[in-house]
């Protein structure tokens, strides 16, 4: 969610003739993230985020598109894709496959407590219910294929254990199957800052443009090392307590996933790790773009590791 992509008031203005939605009263850019090209769009009904794809291409688009809508009509609480005078969800602007969705209420939290880890854990397998009836299908971008494609270029940025931790997990990951859990659409990147609350309930999941098919657990694991962590990487018994009952209430947990639960929290903690440093240290350039510290989630991979964050699934 950085500009990458400029786009004036004017070129705007005469972009937005395609839709229903009033005139053009203000533009702004959003400086976070570091996939796509995000403004404010405000105009004389109502607000909206406008989207530029910098790396997804048009016939990629529908379905994260599509899953947006398919989960706001099962009462999901995210971004509605908003359709042109053609219907159509997609368009093109300065070049680039382009997108209107709603703009959802609320904010950040800054202080996460276990209640709010229960209801994200709630909501989470809600989603993963709802997805059952989704048939779109795109498989992980940034998984098992990408981790090992990707090692070699950032290696040479590590001192030597952080390179033996890197290269040893991903030969770990590339030996475990997860053929025999349940899978689906997921979110794959469900952090604080994708959440927004409007006071104690979430006003918007945000942020679909990683989402893919893969393991549901995968999904649960990434959620958990954002939300239940603390700075050295440590799991937060209570907090992971919260999410995972709450979630294990809505939709319970097979014997293969409470097996495979320690894996998938070190795919989850190798996966960030591996995409911060790349973002680090080979970045594109952007208007206002910013990368996020890999420090972070090395810390959580060499806890996991270690067997320090032993919590078992509910």
């Amino acid at each position: 969610m950085s500009v990458y992509t400029t786009v004036t008031p004017a070129q705007l203005a005469a972009w937005l003739k395609r839709y229903s939605i009033g005139e053009l009263k203000q533009l702004t850019g959003i400086a976070a993230g570091i996939e796509n090209t995000n403004y404010f769009v405000t105009t004389s009904s109502g607000r909206y985020v406008l989207t530029l794809f910098e790396k997804l291409k048009a016939p990629e688009l529908p379905f994260y598109l599509d899953l947006m809508a398919h989960y706001a009509r099962h009462g999901i609480p995210c971004p509605q894709p908003i359709a042109d005078l053609d219907h159509a969800y997609l368009g093109e602007l300065n070049g680039k496959p382009a997108t209107l969705v709603t703009c959802m209420p609320g904010a950040e939290l800054k202080e996460v407590n276990a209640q709010h880890c229960a209801t994200i854990g709630a909501l989470l397998a809600h989603m993963h219910l709802a997805s059952n009836s989704y048939h779109g299908r795109v498989p992980n971008p940034r998984g098992p294929a990408w981790w090992t494609a990707t090692l070699p270029q950032v290696l040479r940025f590590l001192d030597a254990g952080s390179a033996r931790l890197l290269q040893a997990e991903v030969s770990f990951q590339s030996l475990q199957r997860t053929d025999n859990l349940s899978s689906g659409a997921i979110h794959a990147d469900l952090f604080r800052e994708n959440v927004l609350w409007d006071g104690a309930r979430v006003g918007g999941i945000v942020d679909f443009y990683f989402a893919c098919v893969d393991a549901l657990l995968y999904d649960i694991a990434i959620a958990v090392n954002d939300w239940c962590v603390t700075e050295n990487g440590a799991l937060d018994g209570k907090r992971s307590g919260a999410l995972l009952n709450a979630y294990c209430e809505v939709r319970a947990f097979s014997a293969d996933e409470r097996r495979m639960w320690p894996v998938m929290l070190r795919a989850g903690a190798l996966r960030f790790w591996m995409s911060r440093l790349y973002d680090l240290h080979l970045p594109r350039a952007g208007e206002l773009t910013y990368a996020k510290d890999p420090a972070y989630f090395q810390r959580i991979l060499t806890q996991h590791v270690a067997g320090a964050n032993g919590l078992c699934l509910p």
